[in-house]
């Protein structure tokens, strides 16, 4: 049974989790296809909240007399492009993601070369630190403050 999705700039989480088979090799084929996939379905969902939002800022545009109004729509779009443009940076790395399971190099820690594992990449499927490195990497952020 899939589960349900998330906000529109948070995960995609459509999807039915894959199963693994008995003696299935990592980024197997099949595992390569499951999370292309699931990358492409994010993307188009995306890329529609997009167009919805093109459609909403053309359909609600006005020129309010009252200045508070006006302010209101304002921000409120404001807030919508902040958000169209956090998406638009999540679609390229979407597509750098893409190419590297079309380069069959996915899956795997650009830090230590581990397996990333399939439930993290589940869960962010954009992912390129193993959970050790990422933890390690929040915690030098932290410190450093960078």
């Amino acid at each position: 049974m899939p589960n349900e999705k998330a906000g529109s700039a948070g995960k995609f989480t459509n999807f039915t989790p894959y199963e693994i088979g008995d003696n299935e090799e990592y980024m197997s084929p099949a595992q390569l296809e499951h999370f292309k996939q699931i990358l492409l379905d994010w993307k188009q969902e995306l890329m529609e909240e997009v167009d919805r939002t093109m459609h909403h800022m053309q359909e609600d545009a006005a020129n309010y007399a009252d200045p508070s109004d006006r302010a209101t729509q304002e921000e409120e779009f404001s807030l919508e492009l902040r958000t169209r443009d956090r998406e638009r940076k999540l679609i390229k790395k979407i597509d750098q993601t893409i190419d590297q399971i079309d380069r069959e190099d996915y899956g795997f820690c650009e830090s230590c070369g581990v397996e990333i594992g399939i439930r993290r990449l589940e869960a962010r499927p954009t992912a390129t630190l193993c959970i050790d490195c990422k933890t390690l990497a929040e915690i030098r952020e932290k410190q450093t403050g960078i």
